[in-house]
């Protein structure tokens, strides 16, 4: 996802020079195409995420596009206040760029294991959060969020992240994608756990169950009409995310439906809400938290079984 962030980024810093890059002394392997095209439209901060997020601020208000990056919690934890007072107070058009949501960082530890940001972006007035599911997706809403006057997240995986879209697709912030349509039940996904959701609806597809997946790529503002729909449309709704199950889409869908007059079985799959002192690859730290393709299917299956369950009564 990164790779197509900056591809986009350069394109979109060639139409216009008030697009400005500002990284806090890492990315060098990615950043340096840009850094070198366009030197006076960068700025290394330095290990210094919150004069970062503060000189981002003051070039917004000045009439720049500013996007700061980092890698994982850097740009969000590390320098909240700074969010919340000079960016988001100020509307400032900031656009703030976190690599390796999840587990990406997985091998770092626990400092690296993004797993809140959501939770806490959404909760930030004035900001929009995106979390795209594929390089596809990613290209899209880098030119969507520099095209929003206003705080903007973006949340990305790492180097090597899988393309799920094989045709254009039409993006809008705020709007899901759906994947592929089926009536048994409604799979909605955010960020990296979106392969995971098209290969678990494949495998069901074999047994008959035909699987609805939505790529809910924006967190906020939310596609509350996808959902609802969803809900009428379809027997149950799950959903899945590489995020703690406080604050991230199982929290934005649970919101939906809890002020709805429609009742669904509903089911939310991510990461409990513990820090884990687990060390290893992406991989191996989604398979320890049930975010397998196979565990997520067995969580659907629990799910369905519940909903016949209902229908018996």
């Amino acid at each position: 996802m990164r790779t197509a962030f900056i591809k986009t980024l350069l394109e979109l810093a060639g139409e216009d020079e008030s697009v400005n890059l500002i990284v806090g002394d890492l990315g060098f392997g990615v950043i340096e195409a840009f850094r070198e095209r366009f030197p006076k439209q960068f700025l290394n901060a330095g290990v210094a995420e919150q004069n970062m997020t503060g000189i981002a601020a003051g070039m917004a208000m000045a009439g720049k596009t500013v996007f700061t990056y980092s890698i994982a919690n850097f740009p969000v934890i590390r320098c909240l206040e700074q969010i919340r007072n000079d960016v988001c107070y100020h509307r400032a058009n900031v656009k703030i760029v976190a690599v390796g949501g999840g587990f990406s960082y997985g091998p770092l530890g626990m400092s690296h294991h993004a797993i809140e940001d959501l939770a806490i972006m959404r909760a930030m007035p004035e900001m929009t959060v995106v979390a795209p599911g594929d390089p596809v997706e990613t290209a899209s809403a880098t030119r969507a969020i520099a095209e929003h006057n206003g705080p903007c997240y973006l949340r990305l995986g790492r180097a090597g992240d899988p393309v799920i879209h094989s045709e254009p697709i039409s993006f809008q912030l705020g709007k899901a994608i759906m994947i592929r349509d089926g009536e048994d039940l409604t799979l909605i996904s955010t960020g990296g756990m979106l392969q995971t959701a098209v290969r678990a609806s494949e495998t069901l597809a074999k047994d008959g169950i035909q699987v609805r997946v939505l790529s809910m790529h924006t967190l906020k503002p939310f596609d509350a009409e996808a959902v609802l729909a969803a809900a009428v449309q379809t027997r149950a709704i799950a959903t899945l995310e590489d995020h703690s199950l406080i604050g991230g889409i199982g929290s934005a869908v649970a919101e939906v439906l809890a002020e709805c007059e429609v009742r669904v079985p509903f089911r939310r799959i991510g990461l409990p809400p513990i820090y884990s002192d687990l060390i290893g690859s992406q991989e191996y730290l989604r398979a320890k938290n049930g975010l397998t393709e196979g565990a997520v299917i067995n969580s659907l299956g629990i799910l369905l079984h519940a909903t016949r369950e209902l229908d018996r009564m």
